[in-house]
């Protein structure tokens, strides 16, 4: 428990948008290997689809390579197979008719590529930011959990960037979840930052007062039991729904509507209900 607290610690304290964008945009190469040029175009296709704009679709295209190709360089991240050829370890095989193993495999593998293989490759972004939400959701929950917060949300004064520092352990979990912003912002091709997403800022602290409302409203109907599981849930459930907000954001240029929000918000109390009963079982 105290090697995972201060794991998310130093998560937050990396609350850096042009760090995240520098990680965000490191070019990743491919290396493709197919027995024909309809293999190698069904590689790309996976990769590179149509329907990326197509600036973007060409520069990206620039860093997918043929094997046999006369510009091919000495070394690229990752090598992909056409099904059916064999190969040893280290690269993977292009699984057509599931390939969101593909995806799995390649994430599992290279983990540090995850935010710009989103970024870069729209077949591994929605995965990846899925599993960004779930970690932060988790360290918030935890956290909740671990240092028996008294109340979920930090008043605009304990904003991180007010003072330097974190004022008190509730700051945290909004700093948490405005880092969990940038790296969505980033994975879905959008430059991260203070002013670029302020309005996605305001709408993480404003949001914050009204899940704590809601979260009232809803634990009447919801058993979570007693104890801490309570303020784990609520963390959990409350930067749960803002992890999926921001994902609807970007892919629909649109917010959530109050609907929208409100049955998110009562799925993942659910959800966060199991999340926070294990998180302090586990810390006793």
């Amino acid at each position: 428990m105290l090697d995972m607290i201060k794991q998310a610690r130093a998560a937050v304290s990396l609350l850096n948008p042009e760090e995240v964008r520098r990680l965000a945009t490191r070019p990743v190469s491919v290396g493709l290997v197919a027995v024909d040029n309809a293999g190698y175009d069904e590689l790309a296709g996976f990769l590179v689809p149509a329907f990326m704009p197509d600036h973007a679709r060409q520069e990206t295209l620039r860093r997918v390579h043929r094997a046999g190709d006369p510009d091919v360089p000495e070394t690229v991240d990752l090598v992909l197979y056409q099904q059916g050829i064999p190969h040893q370890g280290g690269a993977f095989t292009f699984q057509r008719d599931d390939p969101a193993i593909t995806v799995s495999a390649v994430l599992d593998e290279h983990e540090d590529l995850a935010l710009p293989l989103a970024r870069q490759f729209p077949a591994f972004r929605k995965p990846v930011i899925d599993g960004m939400i779930q970690a932060v959701a988790r360290e918030n929950a935890l956290f909740a959990i671990a240092t028996a917060v008294p109340n979920i949300v930090p008043s605009l004064i304990e904003l991180p960037w007010a003072f330097g520092e974190f004022a008190s352990d509730t700051a945290f979990l909004t700093a948490n979840q405005i880092r969990m912003a940038f790296l969505i912002a980033a994975a879905c091709g959008r430059r991260p930052g203070f002013s670029r997403q302020k309005a996605e800022i305001l709408s993480i602290v404003a949001g914050a007062f009204g899940w704590r409302a809601l979260a009232r409203e809803l634990v009447s109907h919801i058993p979570l039991g007693g104890g801490l599981i309570p303020k784990g849930a609520i963390a959990w459930a409350g930067t749960f729904a803002v992890g999926k907000s921001l994902e609807y954001y970007y892919h629909a240029n649109r917010p959530y509507t109050s609907e929208q929000r409100e049955e998110v918000y009562r799925q993942a109390l659910e959800r966060g209900k199991d999340v926070a009963a294990s998180l302090s079982s586990n810390s006793e």
